[in-house]
């Protein structure tokens, strides 16, 4: 099913023409105005209805109504297949659009590409990108306090470095080591 036809709109459509094509439709195919109307006919009407909606809340959500461009764009016509949308957060939508599958391709092909459409569906998932900011937000802040940590020893140890602040503490042990020694005399 081709939403945009459904709506009577082109491509380019935008937002009001969306909204104002499908406030038509709804009032023309609303189930309550066909209730008197013989069944085949509220059937119809009923049938119409739900695909004018469904075609309305795809079209007006950008990130639905890109994905659904994408979709319908990559459809060569010949072999008709299901569609399945899945959202983050473990929300999932299941949609029978009608869409024709390339055929006669080698199946090699069509798995390389279908597991490529998967992971770029999941890389748009509100989750994976959620999870990929606070990895970005964590790392950058460990950045930050390392940067922090260096600024704040050099100032606090005479611009020395930890390496060099370590070799002094060795030297110092060895030293008071030495002196400790019994029948040792180390020079002041």
């Amino acid at each position: 099913m081709d939403h945009y036809k459904v709506l009577g709109l082109t491509r380019n459509a935008s937002k009001a023409e969306i909204k104002e094509a499908f406030r038509k439709l709804a009032v023309k195919l609303h189930p309550d105005k066909h209730s008197a109307s013989p069944k085949a006919e509220r059937d119809s009407a009923t049938v119409r209805f739900k695909q004018v909606s469904e075609a309305y809340q795809v079209l007006t959500d950008d990130r639905k109504r890109a994905d659904y461009n994408f979709q319908s764009s990559r459809r060569p016509h010949n072999n008709y297949n299901t569609y399945t949308r899945s959202y983050g957060y473990g929300y999932s939508r299941s949609n029978t659009y009608s869409y024709r599958r390339g055929g006669g391709g080698s199946g090699a092909a069509n798995r390389a590409s279908s597991a490529f459409e998967n992971l770029l569906r999941y890389v748009t998932t509100r989750a994976f990108l959620l999870n990929v900011s606070v990895a970005g937000a964590f790392l950058g802040g460990m950045a930050v306090v390392n940067l922090g940590w260096d600024a704040f020893w050099k100032m606090h140890n005479n611009e020395k470095s930890f390496e060099e602040a370590m070799r002094s503490v060795r030297k110092a042990k060895s030293h008071t080591e030495k002196q400790s020694e019994p029948g040792t005399k180390v020079p002041s």
